[in-house]
């Protein structure tokens, strides 16, 4: 079994890590690295794996994970310049940057994969999407798919797609629990207890989801099959058009999207 660093063990780069070790990885394959010494020791305490510096875990790593924030990555692959290893892939997901970023710091010819996946990998149900870059082979880009299927989806697409990626699947969690969040105080306005409400909430967001994802129709006709003809759901649906809820969401996502590609501006 190879041996992964993940750089930056934050939120995404644990829920890489953690997943890795559910999946049955052995915990002297997985390596991480942390800002400071007590997050170093959070993650020692938690799950068993070593922590080391940066340049160590690169140093014992046949693959490498990029997890910092985007605009810490060049400090770091210039911290680490003459430390990665030629034809040792680096996956990045650090949204935003291009894997032309991180390809012009690196040895010549390294195989770069931008990866965009998602906080449900906590639970197994991420949604992660890969971008090959320029010297990434198909046999290092299933590599590469193999180690975040344990987290969930994947899925892989060409690189202009990604900060919409960015803005649908990698931001999309929030949306979804600022609804999540808005039912629910609904729900105790209307006088349910709120541990009523979270689980209702809860499971009938599970229930659509699934109904989305393996039900032979699209969401406007699933959306339909609840409307009955002068019910309540089509009263409710009525008040989101009247708020332009619809357009507010397409609005919410290509600022996501428009962020993405600052970010690239900005940093890359």
């Amino acid at each position: 079994m190879r041996t992964v660093a993940v750089l930056g063990a934050g939120k995404m780069g644990q829920a890489i890590l953690s997943g890795l070790l559910r999946a049955g990885w052995e915990r002297d394959s997985v390596v991480g690295t942390a800002r400071s010494a007590e997050r170093a020791a959070e993650l020692r305490e938690a799950y068993g794996v070593a922590v080391e510096p940066n340049a160590e875990a690169v140093r014992r790593a046949d693959v490498v994970v990029v997890a910092v924030k985007p605009q810490d990555a060049a400090a770091l692959l210039e911290e680490l310049h003459g430390v990665f290893t030629a034809g040792v892939p680096v996956v990045s997901i650090c949204a935003g940057l291009p894997t032309a970023f991180f390809e012009k710091r690196l040895p010549d010819s390294t195989p770069v994969v931008r990866a965009m996946p998602n906080t449900p990998a906590l639970v197994d149900e991420a949604m992660t999407v890969l971008s090959p870059g320029t010297h990434t082979d198909e046999d290092c880009l299933a590599a590469v798919e193999e180690l975040f299927k344990p987290l969930g989806r994947t899925l892989v697409v060409e690189e202009k797609h990604q900060d919409a990626v960015t803005a649908i699947s990698g931001s999309g969690p929030a949306y979804f629990y600022y609804l999540a969040e808005a039912m629910t105080e609904a729900s105790v306005l209307m006088g349910l207890p709120r541990a009523v409400a979270c689980e209702l909430v809860a499971q009938t967001a599970l229930g659509a989801a699934r109904m989305v994802s393996e039900a032979d129709a699209s969401p406007a006709e699933l959306r339909e099959a609840v409307e009955s003809p002068a019910g309540t759901t089509i009263s409710a649906v009525r008040q989101l058009d009247k708020h332009r809820v619809r357009s507010a969401v397409t609005d919410a996502v290509e600022a996501a999207r428009d962020r993405a590609r600052e970010i690239a501006d900005e940093y890359a």
